[in-house]
């Protein structure tokens, strides 16, 4: 059994890449399996743990195959088996002829059958495809925010840096349009703005909910309302917002949010309860309210800064 001998005692099988060169992997843990995907050979260099970008359950990187990945690996190994006994029988293979006038001939024959079938499989498309700042580690997940599959890093500072991103075009667009449409264009960077930092901080109070003083108001606190979220962040993991800010950015960032409410909620008209919570003199009770473009930069500015200080804060937290 030659051919069946020299299979070593451990078989290596690669697995195939979908077309952009990502690698499956599905997490261990049972009150997760979330399926996300990475390229090998981007990120840390010779680091076998993997974090599961969902729910951060760390393990070894052969913890994370896929049922897929599974099935293949067995039917390749399967067909090597079968196709090296199938030639140590054709090894033996003999024909002797008759002698004699009554000579009996007998002979073997392996009959060859079709090779053992391979189980081929699609890597699944998935929604977002992230490149990590900290480590470079190229990966793919189902919807949005997620923990970096090798150094563990959550990219929810980074989504956020991207939709601002995204945001300064839309404003940049809005300098070449017609008046309508460029006022619109503003309106719409406000929300998107405002918009792209309650989820921002949406995430990072879920996924440090269990260092406040309270999991399930953590994970259900919106960031819509700027003074709102800061007495909770008080309330909840003892730290400030707006600590990180000069009087006067805190008070442009409140203002901004409170005309992105009007817009909203007030088809944009202001009302009382806008000039007490914002202090702003400049507009007046039934009419619109008034957004600029340079007023929406500066707030991109702001909202930067806050979730770099709001981030610096759960890091602290988790040391």
């Amino acid at each position: 059994m030659r051919h069946l001998q020299n299979i070593d005692n451990m078989i290596e099988v690669k697995m195939p890449t979908d077309e952009f060169g990502y690698t499956g992997r599905e997490c261990p843990n049972d009150t997760c399996k979330g399926y996300f995907k990475i390229i090998f050979g981007t990120g840390l260099k010779g680091v076998t743990d993997c974090h599961c970008p969902y729910c951060g359950h760390t393990a070894d990187q052969s913890q994370f195959h896929t049922p897929d990945q599974i099935e293949y690996a067995h039917s390749v190994v399967t067909r090597k088996v079968f196709d090296a006994v199938e030639k140590d029988f054709k090894s033996m293979e003999f024909d002797i002829k008759p002698k004699g006038p009554f000579g009996i001939g007998i002979s073997m024959k392996v009959q060859s059958s079709p090779p053992h079938p391979l189980h081929h499989y699609r890597e699944k498309d998935l929604e977002t495809h992230i490149e990590c700042p900290n480590c470079t580690l190229k990966y793919a997940v189902y919807g949005v925010f997620a923990f970096c599959a090798d150094c563990g890093q959550h990219n929810s500072l980074q989504i956020l840096s991207d939709n601002l991103r995204v945001i300064e075009k839309m404003l940049d667009m809005a300098l070449k349009s017609t008046d309508k449409i460029a006022s619109k264009l503003v309106e719409n960077a406000l929300e998107d703005c405002v918009s792209s930092f309650d989820g921002f901080g949406r995430e990072l109070c879920k996924i440090h909910a269990e260092k406040s003083s309270n999991s399930s108001r953590a994970e259900d606190m919106s960031f819509q309302n700027l003074g709102g979220a800061k007495q909770n962040l008080i309330n909840l993991f003892d730290f400030t917002i707006s600590d990180g800010l000069s009087d006067d950015e805190w008070k442009t960032a409140v203002r901004c949010f409170q005309k992105r409410h009007l817009i909203n909620h007030k088809m944009g008209v202001v009302d009382n309860e806008y000039i007490q919570k914002t202090g702003d003199t400049t507009s007046i009770v039934g009419r619109k309210i008034i957004i600029t473009e340079e007023e929406v930069r500066e707030l991109i500015d702001i909202v930067e800064k806050i979730a770099q200080y709001t981030s610096e804060q759960f890091d602290q937290k988790n040391r």
